[in-house]
């Protein structure tokens, strides 16, 4: 599987290689060089499976060769194991013919738990293969900062830096970030609005001296790999009904 920019102007890459990346150099984003496909019988063979077997179904096939199908399993049953329901995204039937899919039952109870926790994970597994530490820099209004701190705390090859605006958030959003104790972990408040934290993540995506000295990343939608994790839950979702 190939990783190709939406603007044409970079080489494409593997899949680790554009999770890793974040944004190419042109500017522009990492998709799929190709679209995966699943036939109807492999639809139907997720009905009755962990949500962590089909998520490593589902999301091995944007890796392809970048990955032993093992290790992203074993990724995948411990990102897992860190929610409060089993079924990670349970379907609750509101009213015959009206169902309600939660995603909240993630360590910071936003549904960016369900990429971020296999996120962090993902990174700390291939750098240490790597033997580098990047940092990872993330502009939230709200919910992102708080799911990104979480995953990454602890983590031995990334540093995770979130950037929210002063005052826009919530209390509980808040304190999601700047309570983690971690050493890796910074949270810096921007007197302006989540546009102007945005403005600096691209600013600093731009500054390629800065981008190699610190070895940058980013975990904001911008990152495939956020994308292909969140796709999951609509697979479980189509199987439960």
């Amino acid at each position: 599987m190939r990783y190709v920019s939406t603007r044409g102007q970079a080489p494409s890459i593997g899949f680790l290689e554009a999770v890793l990346a974040g944004l190419p150099p042109d500017g522009g984003l990492y998709v799929p060089e190709r679209w995966p496909t699943f036939t109807p019988d492999e639809i139907a063979a997720f009905a009755g499976q962990p949500y962590a077997q089909v998520a490593a179904t589902v999301i091995g096939k944007f890796v392809g060769d970048d990955l032993p199908a093992q290790d992203l399993r074993d990724l995948c049953d411990e990102a897992y194991a860190s929610f409060a329901h089993a079924a990670v995204a349970p379907l609750k039937q509101l009213t015959p013919g009206r169902h309600l899919l939660e995603l909240f039952h993630g360590p910071t109870l936003a549904f960016k738990d369900v990429a971020m926790q296999l996120l962090g994970r993902l990174y700390d597994h291939v750098l240490s293969r790597q033997s580098r530490v990047m940092t990872i820099i993330c502009a939230t209004s709200g919910d992102t900062g708080g799911a990104a701190v979480e995953a990454f705390r602890g983590r031995s090859h990334a540093r995770i830096v979130a950037l929210f605006p002063e005052g826009r958030i919530s209390e509980v959003q808040r304190r999601f970030m700047t309570t983690a104790t971690d050493s890796n972990v910074a949270c810096v408040s921007i007197l302006g609005s989540f546009d102007d934290c945005q403005a600096i993540v691209k600013q600093a995506f731009q500054d390629d001296q800065f981008r190699h000295a610190v070895d940058l990343s980013g975990v904001n939608s911008i990152n495939w790999a956020r994308i292909a994790a969140q796709t999951v839950y609509f697979f479980t979702a189509a199987v439960a009904l």
